[in-house]
């Protein structure tokens, strides 16, 4: 598999890991209040809220991201890829930078940290 296939991935699996870490600790805390049974957790229905939960939040993370990536490009933060010429470049200072890294991951793009 190729480098680029690899990092997507492992970004995917990243957001997908934090959501269910998240939605874990929030029903952990949420568990002595709610008046479900611990059957519940364990059906069908439970688990198809919890992957339809995942997959929507990388879906909205991916949309943050490129929200992120189109108003750094439009301030001059970030510079686009050119296809197999220059990788994206990415200002020091840019307010976003973790979310514009993680829109090049999620997209296969190559990218390069500027310096200040």
């Amino acid at each position: 598999m190729k480098r680029v296939t690899i990092d997507m991935l492992r970004a995917h699996l990243l957001v997908a890991s934090l959501t269910a870490v998240g939605a874990e600790a929030l029903l952990c805390v949420a568990l002595p209040v709610l008046p479900v049974s611990e059957s519940f957790f364990g059906s069908t229905s439970f688990r198809m809220f919890a992957l339809v939960l995942i997959v929507g939040s990388v879906v909205v993370a991916r949309e943050f991201a490129q929200v992120a990536f189109e108003f750094a490009v439009r301030r001059d933060y970030a510079i686009r890829a050119v296809r197999d010429a220059w990788p994206a470049v990415i200002a020091a200072n840019c307010p976003r930078r973790w979310l514009v890294v993680l829109h090049l991951r999620l997209t296969g793009q190559p990218f390069v940290l500027a310096e200040h």
